[in-house]
């Protein structure tokens, strides 16, 4: 009887210690799974798991170390000494806030001062005519940059796993939250809140496991583009710096920005609809819709509509930023073309509209085009997290 407990035991502390971790990092099989429930479970009753486990081995151990015979104690000490190595390894090497950390020195340079190679990728957020930019770069390794444009608290958040970048409010039934990198679901990254421990997907914003399930953070709205077509539009913008201490960590996505990037998790598929295959998504009216990169590299302007609202998705020339925008103006539903110098023409009032949505040329000089939220990201995350998305074809 004594053996059989310790083996439970046994099995039960490395099961508890294994799987807490498994579940919500990139291990094999681990991300297929729909065991975000699970998971939640063991990582908020760990210290339970882990009482219940050495319960079950304290009798058989004693007892073990009351008989004569040197092999028993021999086993419970090797393997005691691979509990602690797996202990060790999974609560303060393998978990995603002991392999990513938050940046400690977090300054900003304008463009004359700004550091960053003008041909890299941004975020960009405008609120209340103040810009700021933060370089994939930067958010890709640590994954959140807390910060706040004049007095308004944002979340700005990256997963390079799924190549998602999100703007949210950090204000949670009413107070600012702070938020640690937790794991990941399906590849997504996932923060936990300080104050409720509940879990929240970076992708859509949505508690997907504790007290707070089902809430949803508010999205800001956000570009991404290259540093230099931001400063185009916005030269007064302050520019996110690396922190010094974790060069080595940016140095690794050095060519995140253009697909390149060593990684299997993070390198693009260059062959449309493959799982990690470059897609514009966008979401109107709760329907979403996938736009194929390649094409949109091709074609550079593409005409749609979404739930019968004709909209436009613009690549510039430098082949890496774009732009949607609501094509419904006045009583004419506009088609464009590219023109030239990263201009865009109306085919219908043969009009000039920029990169920026507005008119430049014609009868309506000065006049801009609603900007529709729009991501980039791979083809397996858009698809996963929305399921019932149309595909542009």
């Amino acid at each position: 009887m004594k053996s059989i407990l310790f083996i439970v035991g046994v099995l039960w502390l490395f099961a508890a210690e294994i799987l807490r971790v498994y579940f919500i990092m990139p291990f094999p099989g681990s991300q297929q799974m729909n065991s975000i429930d699970l998971a939640y479970f063991i990582s908020t009753h760990i210290v339970l798991l882990r009482l219940i486990g050495y319960a079950l081995i304290s009798y058989p151990i004693l007892e073990y170390y009351r008989g004569k015979a040197w092999f028993p104690k021999l086993i419970v000490v090797l393997l005691g000494i691979a509990y602690i190595a797996v202990f060790y390894l999974f609560n303060y090497r393998f978990q995603a806030d002991k392999m990513f950390y938050k940046a400690q020195h977090q300054w900003f340079a304008n463009a004359t001062n700004d550091t960053t190679y003008k041909n890299s990728l941004v975020i960009g957020v405008v609120i209340n005519g103040i810009a700021k930019a933060y370089p994939l770069q930067i958010i890709g390794y640590h994954h959140q940059i807390a910060d706040s444009i004049g007095s308004v608290p944002i979340l700005v958040t990256y997963c390079t796993v799924c190549r998602t970048g999100r703007v949210y409010s950090p204000e949670v039934n009413g107070k600012k939250e702070t938020f640690r990198l937790v794991g990941m679901d399906h590849f997504n990254a996932m923060f936990e809140d300080s104050t409720t421990k509940s879990w929240w997907r970076q992708a859509t914003g949505e508690a997907i496991a504790g007290p707070l399930k089902g809430q949803q953070l508010k999205e800001l709205p956000c570009n991404q583009l290259t540093l230099a077509a931001w400063l185009m539009e916005y030269p007064n913008s302050l520019i996110l710096q690396p922190d010094e201490k974790f060069k080595k960590q940016y140095a690794e996505l050095k060519n995140y920005d253009k697909g390149t990037v060593k990684s299997k998790l993070e390198k693009r598929d260059s062959a449309s609809w493959k799982p990690k295959s470059w897609v514009v998504g966008i979401i109107q009216h709760n329907k979403a819709k996938a736009y194929d990169w390649n094409t949109l590299t091709q074609q550079q302007v593409l005409n749609d509509e979404i739930d019968n609202e004709p909209i436009a998705i613009v690549l510039e020339s430098d082949t890496a930023s774009f732009h949607a925008f609501h094509t419904d103006f006045g009583n004419n539903v506009l088609r464009f073309q590219k023109y030239a110098n990263n201009l865009l023409i109306d085919t219908t009032t043969h009009t000039i509209w920029n990169m920026a949505g507005e008119c430049v040329e014609g009868p309506s000089k000065g006049a801009r085009l609603q900007p529709v939220q729009c991501y980039q990201e791979f083809w397996h995350s858009w698809k996963t997290f929305h399921p019932n998305t149309m595909v542009y074809r």
